[in-house]
């Protein structure tokens, strides 16, 4: 019986872990690396404070699906369609800025073992890719290879922590590190919380996911939350020791740290290479490869599921996934070429969009699940948690007014 049990659990496991896959992209390679390599070890505790305090919002789209037997999505509508018109707005910025943003990082990590081939050339060949995966098996796919890279990329990073750990160096004795603690760093703080682990609208793109694996096997509610807990926990695991490599070796470099993703990402690669060895290049830059490879899957197809479930519910319309993924695809590269020079303050601007709309979305997705899925504690929980992300959306609000 046990053994059965822990069978069908393992079958059941999918859409916690392609969370986990979407996850350890932006926010984990490019945002947890910099804390540690601005800041040291200071952030450590904040990290894994936004991982706990938001916990809550993700689970409740878990137990509503299962509970319900319906997506998030549906949820936000049958609540009322402003609440859907909002999200869906919110998810069509965020689908063609995440997806240029993601192909572009992607492209340039490949570009490290590809110095001959253009950026542009680059993100095309990326694209194909990933449409060759998801147009051919669609969620099944998607599933089973966010299960090989989550596995891959886990051992993989743990292999570069240690040995970072064995070859780093510390920093001068003269080095006086910045403080996280000032004004000027509060809109680095805000970006990395608002993209820990995931923006709030892929607790939405996850209900989606759940209700596909639903279509390929029986999901209890406990399966459900074993896939997700297990893929979220590990983000926040991963996201720490991410934060120790930027902070073992990038911290007290005379280097300036470069804040822009994609130029961040090839010199924590380069930087990794001149400290440990040029072999660790390959290590650090596969690793490095697969997080943004598994995250452009995730946002391709993610997005494309709820602005076709959101389109579905609007105009009771059934639409092709195919041809949404195509459209995104399509937008997110009319970005790269058209728009490259501009992609920064798109996704500076999407961040921050996505920051400030968390709140509202975290208190939707508890008022979903309040009357039947939501102990007593759990419901403290969400409420400490609401207070966190209202009160750094109002403090960041602040800072943008008054600076």
């Amino acid at each position: 019986m046990m053994a059965s049990t822990s069978q069908h659990r393992l079958k059941s496991l999918g859409p916690g872990i392609i969370l986990a896959a979407a996850a350890v992209g932006a926010s984990h390679l490019v945002a947890a690396t910099q804390a540690g390599a601005l800041f040291g070890w200071q952030l450590w505790w904040l990290i894994l404070l936004v991982n706990v305090l938001k916990y809550p919002f993700f689970r409740f789209g878990v137990t509503y699906t299962l509970t319900h037997n319906e997506s998030l999505v549906s949820g936000y509508y049958r609540k009322h369609k402003l609440y859907l018109w909002g999200f869906i707005v919110l998810n069509l910025i965020a689908a063609v800025v995440n997806t240029a943003g993601v192909l572009l990082l992607t492209a340039s990590l490949l570009q490290l073992f590809l110095p001959q081939l253009s950026l542009t050339l680059l993100c095309w060949l990326i694209l194909l890719a990933c449409l060759l995966v998801l147009l051919g098996g669609q969620y099944r796919s998607l599933d089973a290879i966010s299960k090989w890279i989550m596995v891959s990329l886990s051992l993989a990073t743990l292999a570069a922590v240690v040995i970072a750990w064995v070859g780093h160096q510390p920093p001068p004795a003269d080095f006086v590190a910045p403080s996280p603690w000032e004004l000027s760093a509060l809109a680095f703080l805000v970006a990395m919380m608002g993209w820990m682990p995931v923006p709030i609208e892929l607790s939405a793109i996850n209900s989606l996911w759940l209700r596909s694996k639903q279509k390929l096997t029986a999901v209890t509610l406990k399966d459900g939350l074993f896939d997700f807990n297990l893929g979220y926990w590990a983000t926040a695991v991963l996201a720490l020791v991410f934060m120790a490599l930027g902070a073992m070796v990038q911290f007290g470099a005379a280097q300036p740290i470069a804040m822009a993703g994609s130029t961040f990402a090839q010199q924590f690669v380069a930087m990794y290479s001149a400290t440990i060895g040029a072999w660790s290049e390959y290590l650090v830059g596969g690793i490095a490869f697969l997080c943004m490879f598994g995250t452009t899957l995730a946002v391709l197809d993610g997005y494309a599921r709820t602005l076709r479930e959101g389109h579905r519910l609007l105009t009771k319309r059934r639409t092709s996934l195919r041809g949404w993924i195509i459209g995104q695809s399509v937008a997110g590269m009319l970005v790269i070429l058209y728009f490259q020079t501009a992609l920064g303050p798109m996704l500076s601007f999407a961040m921050t969009l996505a920051f400030l709309t968390t709140p509202f979305f975290a208190w939707l997705n508890c008022m979903l699940v309040r009357k039947h899925a939501m102990p007593g504690l759990m419901h403290g929980y969400a409420w400490l948690g609401l207070i966190y992300l209202i009160g750094f959306a109002l403090l960041f609000t602040y800072w943008l007014l008054a600076y």
